[in-house]
């Protein structure tokens, strides 16, 4: 944040959650000012606080505002409690996970795509892994076919068309485009679009707050555009083990969480059974294969 008391107030504001984030922290911060180009805020929120964290003396070499929270809110609630302390003259705010490093200028390229449309109520650029490839961040929001195709076959057949069209072809096109959901990684909100419809819904404990969110939005009238001329390296590694089966069950939770909620008709309550029940047997088989492995 800039400590220049005369300096106009910043239009655009940066959250991020941490947990345990230490290594990885310091590389995003220092990314920041060139991927802006002017002025911002930003916000670290720590969804844990103490034992060992040094978020609060990396936020405040970096000029960022440091937000210790006294329980875990999951994702989505930390970053609403984020967003609720930045400054009214916010109008852009950056959302990402900690083990993010924005390329040169990607930031300010989101804002000014976003500022074409005032219909565009989220941007999300392209984000690359450690080893090259692009990870999967912009996809359509999941219908039935796509999502029991997706969910069935996504691990024993990578090239099956239901994946394909979940994930929609945006992070491997190179074009931009529409769609219909943005990753929750790394991602720019317009502030009023983000405040019309809500935030994050913070039942969403852990996944599924971005599809919820890039659901309300087109629901609102607004846009989702993923822009693959902006780019971001992911720099985190997965967990494994008995942390991989937890996030399995709670990544398998927040589906059947969404799905109920879109499919929510009295007369649609058969495909919600039908829909839970083979979440709940696939999330079981997977969290027993990773807990096996130590």
């Amino acid at each position: 944040m800039s400590s220049d008391a005369s300096a106009p107030a910043p239009r655009i504001g940066v959250v991020t959650v941490v947990y345990r984030s230490n290594h990885v922290l310091p590389g995003f911060l220092r990314s920041l000012p060139a991927a802006i180009g002017e002025p911002f805020a930003t916000v670290v929120a720590d969804n844990r606080p103490g034992e060992g964290s040094i978020a609060a003396e990396l936020a405040a070499e970096h000029g960022a505002e440091y937000l210790p929270l006294p329980s875990n809110p999951g994702y989505g609630g930390a970053s609403n409690a984020a967003i609720a302390t930045l400054p009214d003259a916010i109008r852009w705010i950056v959302i990402s996970n900690p083990d993010v490093v924005f390329h040169s200028g990607a930031i300010a390229r989101l804002i000014a795509t976003a500022e074409g449309d005032e219909r565009i109520g989220a941007v999300g650029p392209a984000v690359e892994n450690i080893d090259g490839t692009l990870y999967p961040s912009a996809r359509a929001i999941p219908s039935l076919r796509t999502g029991i195709g997706h969910a069935l076959f996504a691990n024993i057949w990578k090239s099956n068309p239901w994946t394909a069209a979940y994930r929609d072809g945006a992070a491997v096109s190179g074009e931009q485009r529409d769609v219909g959901w943005l990753s929750g990684s790394c991602l720019v909100v317009r502030r009023s679009a983000f405040d019309e419809v809500g935030g994050f819904d913070e039942g969403y404990f852990m996944y599924f707050e971005d599809v919820d969110l890039g659901h309300r939005l087109g629901r609102a009238g607004y846009r989702s555009v993923y822009d693959p001329a902006a780019r971001a390296l992911h720099t985190g590694a997965h967990a494994t083990g008995a942390d991989s089966a937890r996030m399995v069950r709670a990544h398998h939770d927040s589906a059947k969480r969404f799905l109920r909620g879109k499919y929510r008709a009295w007369y649609l309550w058969p495909v919600r059974a039908v829909l839970t029940a083979g979440l709940a047997v696939r999330s079981a088989i997977m969290s027993r294969s990773l807990g096996g492995r130590r």
